[in-house]
């Protein structure tokens, strides 16, 4: 997929054309469920205030929510949802015969917990005369199994229902002797796509895993001239300059001619060798000139550089020599590793502190006086698992990755913990060794964005 088709794709789902540029791209649904239409669930959340829409039966209770109703029509998506029946509660309404249950998802102040409410012929049943288990098929072949007990009017589940809140439900009811069954789909945050079209789009995926954290400090400086590096060349005795051999520029070896000169007390003519390697960066004298105490050429050996460092207060505490750095380009375009081995025990009138570090110039990139920028890894952290930044989207107001399973693609709400350029620790909500999706996950947000993010509980 190339530039301009992302561009346009941007545009159109800001103008609230995603259908178009939905089909434009092909990334259809394309799940194999029954060919008749699930029922469709209106599927709106309000996290700040956890508030029902204008569609909600004014009669729900102020405390409990209708359950999920992410029941897409996952074959079409020009298709309007159809308002679902709720129970006065709020809850999504599932009856048999006489029997009816109301299931809502309750989440305010605590974490989200299933609630059911049983009627018989239309009248509230005490909780204790029923026994009720829920299924919660999830993508990947998980399974959560929900045991209820009595609670006030209701019977409160046995354990926390975690996000996504996206699963094939099964619930198996029992009353006066009498067993009732229900099966439907529940799904937020999927996408079905084909392997061609996974192709067309892009999508690439790593496995989650374990991975190094880097900390570092961002710090600027300039590259500069090692002092060490810089050879002065003199004559040994008063003499006259018969040849000089190199010009400012010129690279040269350590023993390499460079000139020759006459004694002017013997008149013997001699050599001047080059007692160190690199560039002639000074030349003061030419041929028939006399010299006695003045140098004649100066050589620096630029195969290395110094990399000189500004660290403010707050930087300066975290430094100490030895620390791992890399330098860049202000550009971006080349990188070079190294480590500080000097800094200064006195600040500048400025208040900054200067430190210090050497890096490899084999090819001659880093010049002298050229601006640098430079990360400095101040500590490392290996973690039993993390995920590539670029993976991370936004949904519902949480961040997520989309968890690959075949063709079929759901979020994962993940807890994050520390980071660096690349990688974000998880602290929780995936599971190591999961496969996720690193490039192009925006448009596998935009399909499911098309048929709703809402939350209706």
């Amino acid at each position: 997929m190339d530039i301009k088709t992302i561009v346009i794709l941007l545009i159109l789902i800001a103008g609230g054309a995603l259908f178009a540029v939905l089909e434009t791209q092909h990334l259809h649904h394309d799940h194999d469920h029954s060919a008749s239409k699930q029922e469709a669930h209106d599927h709106d959340h309000d996290e700040s205030q956890h508030q029902h829409d204008d569609h909600t039966d004014e009669n729900h209770s102020e405390h409990d929510h209708g359950h999920h109703g992410h029941g897409h029509d996952h074959h079409g998506h020009g298709d309007h949802h159809a308002e679902e029946p709720k129970g006065e509660h709020g809850g999504k309404l599932l009856t048999q015969d006489k029997f009816t249950l109301e299931l809502t998802i309750f989440e305010q102040g605590i974490p989200p917990e299933m609630r059911l409410y049983a009627f018989f012929e239309e009248q509230p049943i005490s909780p204790e005369n029923i026994q009720v288990e829920v299924r919660l098929q999830r993508l990947g072949g998980e399974q959560d199994v929900i045991k209820f007990s009595p609670e006030a009017d209701y019977l409160v589940g046995n354990q926390i229902i975690r996000e996504p809140h996206s699963y094939h439900v099964s619930i198996e009811a029992s009353y006066q002797g009498q067993s009732y069954q229900w099966q439907y789909e529940s799904y937020e945050g999927r996408s079905h796509i084909s392997d061609r079209l996974i192709e067309e789009s892009g999508l690439k995926t790593e496995i989650a895993g374990p991975q190094t954290i880097h900390s570092a400090i961002e710090l600027y400086g300039i590259i500069d001239t090692p002092q060490d590096k810089v050879t002065k060349v003199f004559a040994p005795y008063p003499s006259q300059i018969e040849k000089i051999y190199v010009r400012i520029g010129d690279q040269v070896r350590k023993g390499q001619r460079i000139a020759r000169l006459k004694n002017i007390k013997t008149l013997q003519s001699y050599d001047i060798k080059s007692p160190a390697q690199g560039q002639v960066s000074q030349r003061w004298t030419n041929p028939g000139e006399i010299v006695q105490q003045n140098a004649l050429v100066e050589i620096t050996d630029l195969s290395s550089v110094w990399v000189e460092l500004s660290a403010f207060p707050n930087d300066l505490k975290k430094l100490q020599v030895g620390l791992p750095l890399t330098v860049y380009s202000l550009h971006g375009e080349k990188q070079a590793q190294g480590q500080l081995d000097y800094i200064s025990p006195t600040m500048t009138e400025g208040h900054i502190a200067r430190a210090r570090a050497v890096i490899p110039n084999p090819q001659g990139f880093w010049r002298p006086g050229m601006h640098i920028k430079a990360q400095v890894e101040i500590a490392q952290k290996q973690v039993p698992l993390a995920v590539q930044k670029s993976a991370l989207q936004s949904f519902r107001g949480m961040p997520v990755v989309f968890a690959k399973f075949g063709n079929d693609f759901e979020v994962r709400m993940i807890e994050m913990g520390i980071e660096d350029d690349h990688y974000i620790e998880v602290l929780g909500g995936l599971k190591p060794g999961t496969e996720y999706v690193v490039t192009n996950s925006f448009l596998l947000k935009a399909d499911v964005m098309k048929d709703g993010a809402s939350h209706d509980h």
